[in-house]
C-alpha cells in the first residue's frame, strides 16, 4: 500500500525569528503550506526558502477561518495544524508515519500531546502538558471558532501519544504582550457571540473565576510541583482570564453610554 501523503499548515505574522525552526522541524512532509496575514518581515522569504507554498490572508482575528484556509489548500490526504512557534519531534515524526502508511485506518483524526516551555522549561503540571486536536484526514474536519476554535470532525478521533513540542514566549514580557492581543480578540468575541450579560455573571468571572482558576492550576493540576515556575504560571493565567472580562466589561460600559447620548 501506498502511503499517504501529508500537508503541513503553519500560520504566521511577522514570524522571522521562529519559522525556520518550525519548517526544519517538518521538512520531510510532502507539502507546507504557510497562510500568512501578510508579514512586513522576512517570515515568507523564509517560508519559500522551505519550498513552502505561501497563502497571504489578511488576519482579522479569526483563528478558526486561518487554518480552514489552510485546509482548502492542501492537497494531501492528511493536514497537521501548526503554529510558528511549534516543533515536530523525532519521537511525533516516527508515530505519524504509521498512520500514514494506514496502520490505524479506522480514525480520520487525533489528538497528540503538546510540550509547552515555560520560562526555560518544559512544563509537566499545572495543566500545561496536555494533548491538542489538530491533526486529521483532508475533508473530514473543519474548524469553528474565532479565537479558541473547534475542531469538528466527522468520524472517530484517536489518539497520539506523541509530543509536538510548543514555544509560546521567551520572556513575561512577551507573554504579557501576547495575551494583551488575545484578550482583545476574546473580549469582543464574547460580546458578539452573547451581547450584554447580566451584572451577576460579569462579576462571577471578574471576582470569583480567576481564584478558581488559580486554584484549578495551582493545586488541583498540581501547578505548585513546578516550584516558582507552576506558581508564576497559575497567576498569570488566572490574570488572564480576569483580563479578558475585564476588557469585556469596558465594551459593555462603552456601548451602554454611547446607546445613552444618542
Amino acid at each position: 500500500m501506498e502511503r499517504m501523503k501529508l500537508s503541513v499548515v503553519i500560520l504566521s505574522k511577522n514570524e522571522e525569528k521562529i519559522i525556520g525552526r518550525c519548517l526544519e522541524s517538518v521538512k520531510w512532509a510532502d507539502e507546507m503550506i504557510v497562510v500568512d496575514g501578510f508579514s512586513t518581515d522576512q517570515t515568507c522569504v523564509i517560508a519559500s526558502g522551505y519550498g513552502a507554498k505561501v497563502v497571504q490572508h489578511k488576519f482579522e482575528g479569526d483563528f478558526g477561518e486561518e487554518r480552514n484556509i489552510g485546509i482548502d489548500n492542501s492537497k494531501g490526504d492528511w493536514v497537521l495544524q501548526l503554529d510558528c512557534d511549534e516543533v515536530v519531534t523525532e519521537g511525533f515524526k516516527s508515530e505519524l508515519m504509521k498512520i500514514l502508511e494506514g496502520q490505524r485506518p479506522e480514525y480520520v483524526s487525533y489528538k497528540f500531546l503538546r510540550k509547552n516551555f515555560f520560562l526555560g522549561r518544559f512544563m509537566r503540571w499545572g495543566g500545561w502538558y496536555h494533548y491538542s486536536h489538530h491533526l486529521f484526514k483532508r475533508g473530514f474536519a473543519r474548524y469553528k471558532g474565532r479565537v479558541h476554535h473547534d475542531l469538528l470532525v466527522n468520524g472517530k478521533t484517536g489518539v497520539l501519544n506523541a509530543e509536538v513540542e510548543h514555544y509560546p514566549f521567551q520572556s513575561l514580557s512577551q507573554l504579557v504582550e501576547r495575551q494583551n492581543r488575545y484578550t482583545d480578540l476574546e473580549s469582543r468575541e464574547i460580546y458578539e457571540l452573547k451581547g450584554v450579560l447580566s451584572k451577576k455573571e460579569i462579576g462571577y468571572n471578574l471576582k470569583v473565576k480567576p481564584v478558581k482558576l488559580f486554584w484549578k492550576f495551582y493545586v488541583k493540576k498540581r501547578g505548585y510541583r513546578e516550584g516558582m515556575h507552576g506558581f508564576v504560571f497559575s497567576l498569570l493565567f488566572a490574570w488572564t482570564h480576569f483580563i479578558k472580562w475585564a476588557k469585556y466589561w469596558e465594551i459593555v460600559r462603552e456601548k451602554q453610554i454611547e446607546g445613552a447620548s444618542r
